[in-house]
């Protein structure tokens, strides 16, 4: 099957879906990721967003810090006790790896955890990018943006791209990270004027940019926050982020960034 086949079609003019990142879970529930439990700041958040009314929510890749089957079982286990009111999708970041991932959520019913990378409605589309590459920083292999950018032009009028890596330089320490054909991924994109609008993950921080008309947001972890702007490695503990977004009846995009503080 190919990558974007499997899909979520949700017939509703406007949509409300949520975006979170990087939550770097241990096969142990205690274990700290720079002196923060990482999953006691995912279900910090899930509960959050039990609470709302959405239409999906996208999780954006590296789901696990010690590479363990177990920490993706813990994520399952986790979404699972929350009884989101939609379902999450995914897509791999550079610490994970995709047969865990299906490994791990294959006993999940698709309501609660979804293998669809295409969300489909009458206004709106929403592709979700595999951006894992060799080495810890990021690489779209052609044939794959090749296979979106023939999918785009025939889908709706918008369209918005998630995918785990940056695309375009912060100036910090995590652009030695960086999506490496980000240039080449976002002139692609633009150039069929039907994608509005890029989310990723992976910087751990909350960052606006643009290439050309193309909007690029960044989302917040939400296990820990590294500083912006900085040459070297800085955490900072600024509480769990993730990002909600809404699409209006005509397709285009608004977003904000929510913060919970820790308990």
């Amino acid at each position: 099957m190919a990558w974007f086949d499997e899909v979520l079609s949700i017939d509703k003019s406007q949509l409300r879906f949520a975006h979170i990142s990087d939550c770097h879970l241990f096969a142990e529930v205690n274990e700290c990721y720079f002196g923060v439990n990482c999953c006691d700041s995912l279900r910090l958040v899930l509960t959050d967003l039990a609470e709302q009314t959405l239409d999906f929510v996208i999780f954006g890749g590296d789901l696990t810090q010690d590479h363990s089957l177990a920490s993706y079982q813990l994520f399952a286990q986790l979404v699972n006790e929350a009884q989101l009111p939609c379902p999450v999708l995914w897509l791999p970041g550079n610490h994970d790896e995709l047969d865990c991932y299906q490994q791990a959520f294959s006993m999940l019913p698709s309501h609660v955890i979804s293998r669809a990378k295409w969300v489909q409605s009458p206004n709106l589309t929403v592709a979700l990018v595999n951006s894992k590459g060799p080495t810890p920083a990021g690489w779209v292999e052609p044939a794959h943006l090749t296979e979106l950018v023939c999918k785009i032009k025939t889908a709706a009028e918008k369209n918005v791209v998630f995918c785990h890596h940056h695309p375009k330089a912060i100036a910090g320490y995590l652009d030695k990270h960086i999506l490496e054909n980000g240039e080449w991924f976002l002139t692609q994109l633009a150039q069929t004027e039907q994608v509005t609008t890029v989310f990723h993950g992976h910087v751990h921080n909350d960052y606006l940019q643009q290439h050309g008309e193309l909007s690029i947001y960044a989302t917040p972890a939400t296990s820990i926050q590294f500083v912006k702007n900085s040459a070297t490695w800085q955490q900072e503990d600024l509480g769990a982020g993730y990002r909600i977004i809404h699409s209006n009846q005509l397709g285009e995009i608004s977003s904000e960034v929510v913060w919970l503080a820790r308990k």
